[in-house]
């Protein structure tokens, strides 16, 4: 057998994977510990009636035989993307339905849409979600990166030089919370439009973002239509981490509607497609009711959000995000390294993050934190936090 040797270059295990496993062996050894997650983006809120009923009456008619389905549509149902059109509408952004495709989730669409290329020049920023990464290096792709940091705001933009093919922009960004405006986008569409790259965009995280002024879609940019492909979930927006759906935007400007035609050959032989209850429940999420519901939901994370914000400011401590996002990037007290910190907090305030320098080399010495939790507990875990953190600066 011949096995893809590019798994080599990756590292030993997945990086959420790794804090599983220790925060699990921690647990074992201290087992009247209060250990809080404020690690793992995973949402805790239920999901919201008008999803629910929608998902009842879904599979209620599974159960006929007028009114069963079998296989769906390769681009995902019609009143589904209708929806989502409509969604963007609402939001002053034109997208047809045509150009929608749903998928099981952005973080799959986005390794998989490398299916579409060649061997690439990749540029990404850092820090990065590592899923960006870890797909290029299966894919034999050579990365680059545009270094995020404390000057520019953890929003890199466009080099002075390089020539890519394909550039990963998520924004609100994970790891850092950070927001690009809507001039700093439009730098990056000049600059792809220029160079003929194509931009991968991350936009999860869109419905956290409560300041006007700032964009929620690449394709409230100028020329974006004609050089990015957006990538939409409805894990943090509505809860679905665990139904599973997202859906993805591609322009039929894009390479004159070819990479369309190639996303949907590709779906249609490796993709059964989600299935039609969860489809019927994403529908849900669209409508009046689903909208206003979720709103309360997300609602709840961005007050935690504030709170960490607020109490970490109190603190002395610098950080981002917070606001527009639901992560917190974090400075380490000086002279620890992120997986040091990760082991104070811990050890001794029982509360699980996630070390910066599991998103590459400019996250260390910065923490992320997620406000993805119960109210009480961000507050007490914060509190532990922020009396073991104030310590370490001290010393």
């Amino acid at each position: 057998m011949k096995l893809n040797e590019n798994f080599a270059a990756l590292g030993g295990s997945y990086l959420f994977g790794k804090i599983a496993a220790r925060v699990r062996q921690f647990a074992a050894e201290n087992p009247d510990a209060d250990v809080v997650s404020l690690g793992i983006g995973d949402v805790t809120r239920p999901l919201t009636p008008a999803v629910v009923c929608a998902m009842h009456a879904a599979v209620a008619e599974m159960a006929y035989e007028e009114t069963f389905r079998g296989y769906g549509p390769e681009r995902g149902y019609d009143f589904l993307r209708r929806r989502i059109a409509e969604y963007y509408a609402g939001r002053g952004v034109s997208v047809s339905p045509s150009e929608i495709f749903v998928g099981d989730g952005a973080k799959s669409d986005i390794g998989n849409f490398l299916d579409l290329f060649g061997k690439s020049r990749v540029l990404m920023p850092d820090p990065v979600y590592p899923a960006y990464f870890d797909v290029n290096v299966m894919s034999g792709n050579k990365v680059a990166f545009a270094g995020g940091n404390r000057r520019n705001g953890f929003r890199p933009l466009p080099p002075s030089r390089g020539d890519y093919d394909i550039i990963y922009i998520c924004s609100p960004n994970n790891p850092t919370g950070a927001v690009y405006t809507k001039d700093e986008l439009k730098r990056w569409v000049d600059y792809a439009r220029a160079t003929g790259a194509v931009i991968f965009f991350d936009a999860a995280y869109e419905c956290y973002v409560r300041d006007a002024s700032l964009p929620r879609s690449i394709f409230e940019v100028e020329g974006a239509r004609q050089c990015a492909v957006e990538f939409c979930s409805l894990s943090k927006t509505a809860g679905f981490t665990g139904l599973r759906c997202g859906y993805t935007v591609v322009p039929e400007e894009l390479a004159g509607g070819r990479i369309a035609e190639m996303w949907e050959r590709r779906q249609a032989t490796k993709f059964n497609g989600v299935s039609y209850v969860v489809q019927r429940a994403a529908e849900a999420v669209f409508t009046p009711q689903g909208l206003a519901e979720n709103a309360k939901n997300n609602d709840y994370y961005l007050r935690n959000a504030r709170a960490m914000h607020g109490m970490l400011e109190s603190a002395g401590v610098w950080h981002t995000g917070g606001e527009n996002s639901p992560y917190i990037w974090m400075q380490c007290p000086r002279g620890i390294t992120s997986w040091e910190y990760f082991d104070l907090l811990l050890e001794r305030a029982n509360v699980v993050g996630t070390p910066g320098a599991g998103f590459g080399k400019n996250g260390e010495g910065y923490f992320r934190l997620t406000a993805f939790g119960n109210d009480e507990k961000t507050v007490r875990a914060m509190e532990r936090l922020c009396e073991v953190t104030r310590a370490a600066m001290r010393k």
